[in-house]
């Protein structure tokens, strides 16, 4: 078997070369000439130039050179090399929403060698068909249960790759976890590559599944600054408590016996009654009580017999209500337009609190 690095791509606009140009494509919807399918137009329909709220890229291709063009803009891969007596074919998916990014390689042939550097990501993998084998020497077998990628320049090779990949970026991931654990004290650092348990590996593919096939398929949903914000960081929780990392180890550290005072609580309730339209979560919450999400969570169980996320729902449901009523269906006006606005993604549970609340259906509200 010969193995011959194939020859440099012809630099395209939409296949950057370096670095930091390469991971912003992997969420571009352009792709070298005629590879891109019919999910690769820049832009919703009838919004020519305007930001799509779900960025797409699809490419086939059985040319070498154009195929590890795509690897090294949606992956950051370099140094590949191909083994010429093997054919060559690839199909890639990516689909970008609320800074995740979820990609789909089917890779058809034998890849001698690759680096991969994935600095500044945190890539989840789920190994459908195929083998992958790390520099360790390690093959990784076809299994339904995640695992970690490494989060550092890595060497690795492959051959009948079907992988399925999750990416976050993660000094927001990094962000994020602290202000749960709320200290800015915490470094995030992953521990293992394997989930800390079948239950928790069911929970993250439970997770991403519905990511996939039900917040990426509402384009009208995903415009919304709330539901993007809660889509990355209920992805994003999910994968701190489903895999080992320093994040659960300050977990079970043990918690302060302070009781916060009520202040606290009202000044959260004012955050978020003055933020009620903003992506804010449990710790920009917890910061303006001058509580740890911890005291705060709490405090709200002793104060008001609910959460603090809780109670910003309830809050928002109120708003929702408010724009119901003044709304008016002529002027285009919808319930899952309204419920997104305000954070409700799921036009069917939305329905049902609402009801639960006040007694009759949105879109009566809407009607009156």
């Amino acid at each position: 078997m010969t193995v011959t690095p194939p020859p440099p791509p012809v630099p395209h606009p939409s296949l950057p070369r370096d670095r930091a140009q390469a991971r912003a494509a992997a969420r571009a919807t352009a792709c070298a000439g005629g590879t891109t399918g019919p999910q690769g137009s820049a832009g919703p329909q009838g919004s020519a130039g305007a930001r799509p709220r779900v960025e797409r890229l699809r490419v086939r291709t059985e040319d070498p050179a154009e195929g590890l063009a795509v690897l090294e803009q949606v992956y950051t891969a370099g140094q590949m090399q191909v083994c010429e007596d093997v054919p060559f074919r690839l199909q890639q998916e990516v689909r970008s929403a609320a800074d995740v990014s979820l990609e789909r390689a089917r890779l058809g042939g034998v890849m001698a060698a690759a680096r991969i550097d994935a600095t500044g990501t945190v890539r989840v993998a789920q190994l459908l068909g195929g083998r992958l084998v790390f520099t360790d020497g390690t093959p990784t077998r076809p299994t339904p249960a995640p695992f970690l990628l490494p989060v550092r320049p890595y060497t690795c090779r492959w051959d009948d790759l079907d992988l399925r990949t999750v990416t976050l970026d993660l000094e927001r991931l990094q962000a994020l976890a602290a202000g749960l654990r709320g200290t800015e004290r915490l470094r995030l650092r992953f521990t293992g590559s394997a989930p800390v348990s079948a239950g928790m590996a069911r929970y993250w593919n439970a997770a991403v599944a519905h990511f996939r096939q039900v917040q990426l398929e509402h384009d009208e949903a995903m415009a919304a600054p709330l539901l993007r914000d809660q889509a990355f960081r209920s992805l994003t929780t999910t994968l701190l408590h489903a895999f080992p990392s320093t994040f659960l180890e300050d977990e079970q550290a043990p918690a302060t016996a302070s009781r916060p005072a009520p202040a606290g609580v009202r000044r959260a309730v004012a955050f978020m009654e003055a933020h009620l339209a903003e992506p804010v979560g449990l710790p920009e919450i917890a910061e303006a009580a001058r509580l740890s999400p911890r005291g705060l969570q709490v405090a709200f169980r002793r104060e008001l017999g609910t959460t603090p996320l809780a109670h910003l729902r309830a809050l928002r449901l109120e708003a929702a209500h408010a724009d119901l009523r003044a709304a008016d269906p002529a002027d285009g006006q919808t319930v899952t337009g309204i419920a997104a606005r305000w954070g409700f993604g799921h036009t069917g549970r939305f329905a049902a609190a609402y009801r639960q609340r006040y007694g009759v259906a949105p879109a009566e509200t809407l009607r009156d």
